[in-house]
């Protein structure tokens, strides 16, 4: 086998080879540009959150990672943790733990957006809030 055969049979394989690292590079570059836009909305969407926090809320969320809302209907306090889903717990009058509620905003929001949005159902809207939320007496935090 001469100089010509070993290039021609090599030549494929190093073909695919350059072709899928291409293909990786592309997706590399699609999802760290994606990482970069969600970091950003994160980073927005917290801003907007503590600006719509009480003093009061904003204190316990930094320093507990949550923070208590009275819903607007039936005076019951309500603690929302940082997260997306069951991140809703329903206090009794002594602070401690009666059931778990999980309901927000539809599609891929940031987290400070949810946490925004069921902030205010509960403090204006809290029947219809809980009226299409989940509710489980298994709190587990």
């Amino acid at each position: 086998m001469g100089y010509a055969d070993l290039l021609a049979t090599a030549a494929v394989p190093l073909g695919i080879l350059l072709v899928a690292c291409g293909i990786a590079l592309v997706l590399y570059e699609l999802v760290t540009g994606w990482r970069a836009r969600r970091t950003n909305a994160e980073r927005k969407a917290a801003t907007l959150l503590k600006q719509w926090l009480t003093p009061a809320q904003l204190a316990q969320y930094e320093t507990q990672g949550h923070f208590d809302v009275t819903g607007c209907h039936t005076g019951r306090r309500y603690r929302i943790r940082h997260g997306r889903q069951a991140n809703i717990i329903e206090l009794d009058a002594r602070g401690g733990r009666l059931s778990a509620w999980c309901f927000g905003p539809e599609g891929e929001l940031p987290t400070g957006d949810v946490l925004l949005a069921q902030k205010i159902a509960l403090e204006t809207d809290e029947f219809a809030a809980i009226g299409i939320a989940n509710r489980s007496s298994h709190v587990f935090y």
